[in-house]
C-alpha cells in the first residue's frame, strides 16, 4: 500500500477549518506545512501576526524569518517532538510534529507572540537591522504593530503546544482511516466488503458473509481483496477494528470493556493481545500515552 504522505493530508477539509478555528480560539495563527526545510517564508495568511508581515517586506526580515523556520523544522526533524525557537525579532515559533509509523510527514507551525513584554529598545534594535525598510509610514504601522503582538504567559503557551499536539494525533490517526476508507480505483467488489465490514465491525465477520455480500466467488475475492489492499480480508477486519478502539481510547470516560465491544474485539484478552500486536503497546499504555503526550 502507498504510504501517506503530506498532500493526502493537506487535503483534508478538517485542516483549513482547524486552521482558522484554532486562530480564531487562541489568537495565535497556525499553518499546516510539509516536513522540509522551508525554501521561502511560511506565510500564514490572513491570520499572520501583523508586525511578521511587515518587517518581512524588508530583505533583512525576510531572510531572518526564513532563517527562523528553517532552524525550527530541522530541530523538529531531529527530535521528532514539539519545539520552539526565538526568531531575530524576539518573537517565539512553535512547531509540533505530525508523525505516521515514525515518520514526520507533516508540521504544524505556529506562535508569532512575545513570551515578555516587548521594549523600545528592543524595537529600535530591529529597526537597526532592518534598514531597508520601506519609505513612508512604515515605521510607524511596525512600532503599533510590534507592541500590539501578543504577550503569553507560560500556561498559556503550554495550552497553546497541547492543543497543537492532540491536533497531531488526530491527524496521525487519520493514516490509518486512510487505509480503511474506499478509493476511487479500487475494484467494486472490495469497496462494498471494506463497507460491509465498517457496517458490521461490532458484529461477528467471516468470509463466507462478506463474498456473499459482494457476489463473485471466495478464491476471485481473495485474490481480487490483497492485491487492493495489500492485506487479507482478515488482517483488514482486524485493523478496522483497531483503528476504532484507538479512536474510542481517547474518550477517558469509556471503560476497556465498552470499547471491546463496540470494536468486535469479543473478549478484553483477545483485545489486549490483538492490540498490542498492531499498536506496539496494550490499550492501557496508548491510553496514557494519548494524555503523556499533550502534558509534555
Amino acid at each position: 500500500m502507498r504510504a501517506l504522505a503530506f498532500n493526502d493530508l493537506i487535503r483534508l477539509p478538517v485542516i483549513g477549518f482547524y486552521e482558522a478555528a484554532f486562530s480564531k480560539a487562541t489568537g495565535v495563527p497556525l499553518k499546516v506545512v510539509p516536513p522540509e526545510e522551508p525554501v521561502r517564508r511560511v506565510c500564514f495568511g490572513l491570520q499572520e501576526n501583523a508586525f511578521c508581515t511587515l518587517v518581512t517586506e524588508t530583505a533583512a526580515g525576510c531572510a531572518g524569518c526564513v532563517e527562523a523556520q528553517a532552524r525550527l523544522q530541522r530541530g523538529v526533524a531531529r527530535s521528532l517532538k514539539p519545539q520552539q525557537i526565538s526568531c531575530f525579532a524576539g518573537l517565539t515559533d512553535v512547531a509540533v510534529p505530525v508523525l505516521v509509523g515514525g515518520r514526520h510527514i507533516a508540521t504544524l507551525m505556529s506562535g508569532q507572540v512575545f513570551r515578555r513584554e516587548p521594549t523600545e529598545r528592543d524595537f529600535g534594535l530591529i529597526m537597526a537591522m532592518t534598514s531597508d525598510r520601506p519609505d513612508g509610514d512604515w515605521e510607524q504601522r511596525a512600532r503599533a504593530a510590534y507592541f500590539a503582538t501578543p504577550v503569553v504567559t507560560a500556561d498559556r503557551f503550554q495550552a497553546i503546544i497541547e492543543l497543537l499536539t492532540m491536533f497531531a494525533q488526530y491527524l496521525a490517526d487519520y493514516a490509518g482511516r486512510q487505509v480503511i476508507a474506499n478509493t476511487e480505483v479500487e475494484p467494486a467488489a472490495v469497496t462494498r466488503a471494506k463497507q460491509y465490514v465498517q457496517a458490521h465491525m461490532d458484529e461477528s465477520i467471516n468470509l463466507a458473509k462478506v463474498v456473499d455480500q459482494v457476489g463473485v466467488s471466495r478464491f476471485y475475492f481473495c485474490k481480487l481483496f490483497k492485491k487492493a489492499t495489500g492485506m487479507t480480508l482478515t488482517e483488514y477486519i482486524i485493523l478496522v477494528r483497531v483503528e476504532k478502539a484507538k479512536a474510542l481510547l481517547v474518550d477517558p470516560s469509556l471503560r476497556i470493556s465498552e470499547i471491546v465491544f463496540a470494536a468486535g474485539f469479543g473478549s478484553i484478552p483477545r483485545f489486549n493481545s490483538v492490540f498490542k500486536e498492531y499498536v506496539g503497546m496494550p490499550p492501557t499504555e496508548y491510553r496514557m500515552s494519548l494524555r503523556s503526550s499533550v502534558q509534555a
